[in-house]
């Protein structure tokens, strides 16, 4: 019981360590690759992107069941964190999400934080969905 028991709190421990949903905005693009490297140890760099609309960094878990977006300006600072996620882990980040933040509304959290306002906002696509932070402007 006690082997079944500490099986399943490590099973937690492992599938929340990567759909973390952590908002990161105001933080350089070195910033965001130490504190990732340091907190997000199943989360795999794979690229910073420029292309002639955005400029990004995309982290991918091991399982391919997440994947992160973290959005720069020109001067290389996140701007807004995109996850897009297995519509499996649906339910587990809601939950995050309500513990996180504060619920605003169906599918939208809110976060203040140094005086500046965030939201959060879940939306669901066919085979997946994705968790948007961005400044209340």
């Amino acid at each position: 019981m006690k082997l079944l028991r500490s099986s399943s709190v490590l099973l937690a421990l492992i599938l929340s360590a990567g759909v973390s949903a952590q908002n990161l905005i105001g933080y350089s693009a070195g910033e965001i690759k130490d504190y990732m490297r340091k907190n997000h140890k199943t989360m795999n760099f794979q690229s910073m992107i420029y292309n002639k609309d955005f400029k990004y960094l995309k982290y991918t878990d091991r399982n391919d069941t997440q994947t992160l977006l973290f959005f720069l300006s020109a001067d290389s600072v996140c701007r807004s964190v995109r996850s897009v996620c297995d519509r499996s882990l649906r339910d587990q980040k809601i939950m995050e999400l309500d513990e996180k933040y504060r619920r605003s509304g169906e599918n939208v959290w809110t976060e203040t934080r140094q005086g500046k306002k965030y939201i959060i906002e879940l939306k669901d696509d066919e085979w997946s969905f994705n968790v948007t932070i961005r400044p209340n402007d």
